[in-house]
């Protein structure tokens, strides 16, 4: 029996040493060695913070899986952003879309509530309300539509109104064009607070403040700055009404197609990215005010109840969302802030 077993053995190997190996071993390799490359597509600029994140999480997951999984980041809107975004990533594309929630909500039209207006007061506040079993469910609904989320914890600042003139309430913002994103949500809050929203294309923004096409935007701290639209717009009126976050989103089909280890390493990377990119946001929020101040840049409070009151009526404005979902936003909240 063992004189039979070292010929067996004999001519496996004479056949490794001729180059013949298994047809099921060969194939097996050259699966786990093809990489896999995924455009991701952001409206955010280069040298924003956002950006920069998910340069360096892009990098690391492209490290750790030793090149099995290759995200290429095109930020600045160079490929499709906003509702063209998602639509890649229904379709199957090898894509990771970056975009508001709102933008879910032609999916699954309670997860865009979740970035309605006057809702959060801090980002802990959001980033409890990610983790609560409202959401799980909503997000259980939106990958059953095509999208997986991979990550909602990204932030970008509470957004605020930036022009040249000093908004106090909603008689001053009577008649003035502000560019807002190609979102219902947004258009429906401005008209709300008494602007007239104006859907422009990010990039063309700040020649069209520049120009007079809008009088101003509305935007964070950090966009403001870098950017530098504070060359065009001297004023930040500090309404609050938007927390700007983002959701990172990729195809199920697509995100099949990655080991199990391939897997692990991507939602660390993009959970560890979340947690930097908060420390850093908090801490850049006060340093860019700071800046901001330095290139002319005035800051005022407004009446927040003024406008917390007139925003109230835009989760009417939407029939497809649920009739209580802003009372169930609320409960969320009221226990996020009972459990401080």
């Amino acid at each position: 029996m063992i004189k039979v077993i070292g010929t067996i053995m004999t001519a496996a190997a004479l056949l490794v040493g001729c180059g013949e190996k298994p047809a099921e071993t060969a194939t097996t390799a050259t699966e786990a060695v093809k990489p896999i490359d995924i455009n991701m597509s952001l409206v955010f600029t280069q040298n924003e913070l956002l950006t920069q994140e998910l340069i360096k999480v892009s990098d690391k997951i492209r490290e750790r899986t030793d090149g099995g999984i290759n995200i290429k980041v095109y930020p600045g809107g160079q490929l499709p952003v906003y509702k063209d975004n998602l639509e890649q990533v229904v379709n199957g594309a090898d894509w990771i879309a970056v975009e508001d929630l709102s933008y879910l909500g032609d999916y699954v039209p309670d997860f865009a509530a979740l970035a309605g207006p006057m809702l959060y007061n801090s980002y802990d506040e959001y980033l409890a309300m990610m983790d609560t079993q409202l959401v799980a469910d909503l997000t259980a609904q939106v990958e059953a539509k095509g999208i997986k989320v991979l990550n909602a914890d990204y932030m970008f600042g509470f957004r605020h109104m930036i022009t040249n003139k000093e908004i106090k309430n909603s008689a001053d913002m009577a008649g003035m064009r502000i560019r807002v994103p190609g979102s219902q949500l947004f258009i429906s809050t401005l008209a709300s607070m008494g602007a007239a929203p104006a859907s422009l294309p990010f990039p063309e923004t700040y020649a069209g403040v520049q120009q007079g096409v809008v009088d101003g935007l509305e935007g964070s701290i950090l966009t403001m700055y870098s950017t530098k639209m504070y060359e065009v717009a001297k004023n930040m009126s500090l309404t609050k009404h938007f927390l700007g976050t983002v959701g990172l989103y990729i195809s199920p089909k697509l995100w099949d197609k990655f080991t199990p280890e391939q897997q692990q390493i991507v939602n660390e990377e993009l959970a560890a990215g979340a947690i930097s990119n908060t420390k850093e946001l908090v801490k850049l929020d006060a340093e860019y005010t700071q800046k901001l101040e330095e290139l002319g840049v005035k800051f005022n409070e407004v009446d927040s109840a003024e406008f917390s009151k007139l925003t109230a009526d835009v989760y009417n404005q939407f029939p497809a969302w649920s009739s209580d979902i802003r009372s169930k936003i609320g409960a969320e909240l009221e226990k996020i802030r009972a459990a401080k």
